[in-house]
């Protein structure tokens, strides 16, 4: 018989290795499980759990807000121009350096007393003027002068007569008249025939000038 001289191939080393590990792996394995117990199995206990009261919390106040913060306004302000306008002077004040040991002593004046006004004059009271008497009034028209008369004439004076306090006519002066004969008719009836009521100052009768107007009419006079 001959040998198989032929070249075979050697298997790698790892291989071999691995299936030695396996092998004695599987034999460990065959002898723990089919070995006796040796030790006894420990008594297995149903667990039983109970309840664990927990601590009750005590009730605690609600943390108060804390305060908003207020940030300052970043915005400018407006600004207003200078009121001072600066102007050009020449002037020049000089002030001193030096300060004095004591202030001047200013005299107090003397008391002049109370002081006295003089009595004041005392407002004059309204003068209410003179009018004529009513019981004197068919005596204010003069008699028509006779000339003026047969020229078939009207007339019209004018005067001021002074007013004396009893009411008769001290004095007459002339304004205006459409004649001579006229106005000496007129005069003639107010010096002897006019009476007033004369003017009076806070019941006072006082003297008092008075402008009074005397119409002279043909179809009056007839």
């Amino acid at each position: 018989m001959h040998a198989d001289t032929r070249y075979h191939a050697k298997a790698p080393r790892s291989l071999s290795l691995g299936a030695a590990l396996a092998l004695n792996g599987a034999i460990i394995a065959g002898l723990i499980f089919s070995a006796p117990d040796f030790l006894p199995k420990p008594k297995t206990t149903p667990f039983e759990g109970r309840n664990i009261p927990l601590p009750v919390p005590l009730p605690t106040e609600a943390p108060k807000p804390l305060p908003k913060k207020i940030e300052p306004r970043t915005t400018s302000q407006p600004t207003a121009r200078d009121p001072i306008v600066p102007t050009h002077s020449d002037a020049t004040i000089e002030t001193s350096k030096t300060i004095p040991d004591a202030l001047p002593t200013i005299e107090k004046p003397a008391d002049p007393g109370p002081t006295i006004l003089p009595d004041l004059p005392k407002p004059m009271l309204p003068l209410v003027g003179a009018n004529p008497d009513p019981r004197y009034l068919q005596d204010f028209q003069p008699e028509y002068p006779a000339q003026e008369m047969r020229a078939q004439r009207d007339g019209l004076v004018t005067l001021r007569v002074l007013i004396g306090a009893d009411g008769r006519v001290k004095a007459v002066e002339p304004v205006s008249a459409t004649s001579d004969a006229f106005f000496a008719v007129t005069k003639r009836q107010a010096l002897g025939k006019w009476r007033f009521r004369p003017a009076s100052r806070g019941g006072v009768a006082e003297e008092s000038w008075k402008t009074m107007t005397v119409r002279f009419r043909i179809e009056d006079a007839r």
